[in-house]
């Protein structure tokens, strides 16, 4: 799935892009298909606006991070350094052809790399201390919702931290993208031994994104601190 794996904007190209996902008879094809005709209203073409700034500040954990449908990258990139080795995923070669050919050449290009895998199938023996979703959560069908949370407890640290941006919090039907919501979140990351450390509007949100999207943070407790 495509930058961070998703469908994320309103208005009039949704539509289309909603009709090539399903006019094709595998995800994997559609997906493919949306970066063939330019439908990916999802990226944004640079790193989103929160991710500079929690960048900025120091706020974001040390060591190896995961952005499930990462799409062309520019989360990836922006996050990776010497102190944060991060892993972006995609299904669509599409997405990770061009994540490669915009970012081959980053002077960073030994603290990040792109894999072509299904983020509810694949497994790793090192975990992760953070996973980011961005338009990844809202992409997949809701019945799956619970195997993501499930496969996000599985692939994060005890102490690591989910960073979600949730979005769109509406009342609309159908999708991708599907809404969400917080309560949302909490009916699956809870029960899983998630709290969560603060959840706040996206002020920095961008477009028809503004006043439908909030920041969370969750902490995967230890077993210690159940």
């Amino acid at each position: 799935m495509s930058k961070n794996g998703s469908a994320a904007a309103a208005g009039p190209r949704v539509d289309s892009l909603q009709q090539v996902l399903q006019s094709q008879s595998h995800p994997t094809d559609g997906w493919d298909k949306c970066w063939e005709q330019g439908l990916t209203p999802w990226d944004l073409g640079r790193p989103t606006p929160i991710v500079e700034h929690l960048l900025r500040i120091g706020a974001l954990p040390r060591g190896r991070a995961l952005v499930p449908g990462c799409g062309s990258g520019f989360d990836v990139v922006s996050m990776a350094c010497p102190e944060r080795f991060v892993v972006g995923l995609d299904v669509s070669d599409k997405a990770l052809q061009r994540a490669t050919q915009l970012h081959s050449s980053s002077v960073n290009a030994d603290n990040f790399m792109f894999l072509k895998e299904d983020f509810f199938t694949w497994n790793t023996a090192e975990l992760f201390d953070l996973i980011f979703d961005y338009t990844f959560f809202c992409a997949i069908e809701p019945e799956l919702r619970p195997t993501w949370a499930q496969r996000v407890a599985d692939l994060l640290r005890p102490d690591g931290e989910l960073i979600t941006l949730m979005f769109p919090i509406s009342d609309h039907a159908g999708g991708p993208p599907y809404k969400v919501s917080v309560s949302a979140y909490e009916e699956l990351l809870l029960p899983l031994g998630f709290k969560a450390t603060s959840i706040e509007d996206n002020d920095l949100a961008v477009g028809p994104r503004k006043g439908r999207e909030k920041i969370g943070r969750w902490k995967r407790l230890s077993r210690s601190s159940i």
